[in-house]
This record gives structure tokens, C-alpha cells and sequence, in this order.
């Protein structure tokens, strides 16, 4: 028989795991994982700065005045400007984007990109997993979700560090005119939901283990008497 608490353990750890999983939606449908800038050769002009995500980039023109001896870059990509965005050429035929046209920058790209959906899956398979062990107190189905919610963690942190090789490889690259990057929002909401996902994954799978016997006599005590 399950401790009376276990339940309360077992809705907590869900509720925690349920932001994770509300963050890699996050950062999977937004375009905020790295922001780039070029050089700025002469101010009072406009410049060309970029930020992407697994699927879209989106350009945007910046007025640029007189900045400080440290700030070479177009930036920040908050102040206002012209915005153009669209999906990558290997994912929408027909778009282009001339940032990732390299070979190498491609395969980056959809690499990330597909482990993401990865993750994604594992995360929703958990979540049903999650929602029939409650409804018909099957909780031998918690095990499953717990395994595919640490997964999920696991696909989503391997994405980022291959977006994060794909950025460094991109600004040492000389057929870029990019020379300064930053990692956005959306990239901290994978970092976050791989702490969470794989963190309370592995709690839900403790707390959905059998409560071992604290005494040697335990389990006989527990014991159905024979018919």
C-alpha cells in the first residue's frame, strides 16, 4: 500500500516537471537561441543584426550612433528596427538565408532542430504516461514517464551544445561577417528545461520506486496470510 504522502510527492514533482516541459515548448518554437552582430565601420548609419532559432532567422536593421570603445558590434537587437524574418532554405524551399548556406551550418542546423523534436516527443509520451497513472491509478506507469522525461532533458541539452558549436564555428568562420554573439532567452529556457527534466525525472522515478522494508521482519509482517 502506497504512504499516504506519496501521492502529494507525486503531484509536486509533476507540477515542477510540467514548467520544464513548459520551457522547452518555449525554446523550441522561438527564434531567440543566438544573437549575432557584425562590425560597425561607421555609425549614424544603419547595420544588419541577426538573431535565430531552430527553424527561422530574422534580420533586422538597426540605426547605430556613437558607441563606447568596447562596443564594436551591431546592437543590442532590442533597440528598434526594421525586422525580416523567415525559415531556413533546408527546411522551406524556396526562403533563403544566406547565414546558413554554408554545408556545415546546415547539418548543425537540422541536427539541433531534430533532437529537439526528440526531446519534445519524449516529453509528451511522459506527460500521457503521467495523466493515466492519475486517472486509473496505474502507478506502475510513472516508471515509463520518468525514463522518458530524463530523456527528454538529455535530447534538449545535446541540441543546445550542438547550437552552441554551430554559433562558434559560424563567428571563427571567414565566409561570415559576424564578429560578435550572444546566447538569447530562448537558449536559457533549454539550459532551464534540462535542469528540470532531468533533475525531477530521475525524483519522480525514486518516488514511483517500491519503499524498501526498513527492518529484516518488515516484509514478512506485511505478508498475506495463506488461505
Amino acid at each position: 500500500m502506497s504512504p499516504p504522502h506519496k501521492p502529494l510527492k507525486i503531484r509536486l514533482t509533476f507540477s515542477v516537471i510540467l514548467v520544464g516541459v513548459s520551457l522547452l515548448f518555449a525554446a523550441v518554437v522561438t527564434d531567440h537561441w543566438a544573437v549575432l552582430s557584425p562590425k560597425v565601420e561607421q555609425y549614424n548609419a544603419t547595420c544588419e543584426a541577426a538573431h535565430f532559432g531552430l527553424w527561422r532567422l530574422c534580420t533586422k536593421r538597426i540605426y547605430m550612433q556613437e558607441q563606447g570603445a568596447k562596443e564594436k558590434g551591431c546592437g543590442p537587437i532590442s533597440l528598434p528596427g526594421e525586422s525580416d524574418c523567415s525559415y531556413f532554405k533546408h527546411f522551406t524551399p524556396g526562403e533563403s538565408s544566406e547565414i546558413f548556406e554554408v554545408t556545415t551550418q546546415k547539418e548543425y542546423s537540422i541536427s539541433a532542430a531534430a533532437i529537439a523534436i526528440f526531446s519534445v516527443g519524449f516529453a509528451i509520451i511522459g506527460t500521457i504516461c503521467v495523466l493515466f497513472s492519475f486517472r486509473k491509478k496505474r502507478d506502475y506507469l510513472l516508471k515509463p514517464a520518468s525514463m522518458f522525461y530524463t530523456f527528454a532533458g538529455l535530447c534538449i541539452i545535446i541540441s543546445v551544445e550542438v547550437m552552441r558549436q554551430s554559433v562558434k564555428r559560424m563567428i571563427d568562420s571567414e565566409e561570415t561577417v559576424w564578429i560578435e554573439y550572444s546566447y538569447s532567452w530562448s537558449f536559457a529556457c533549454a539550459c532551464a528545461a534540462f535542469v528540470l527534466l532531468f533533475i525531477f525525472g530521475i525524483i519522480l522515478l525514486l518516488i514511483a520506486l517500491p519503499r524498501f522494508p526498513q527492518n529484516p521482519w518488515e516484509t514478512c509482517m506485511d505478508a498475506e496470510p495463506e488461505n
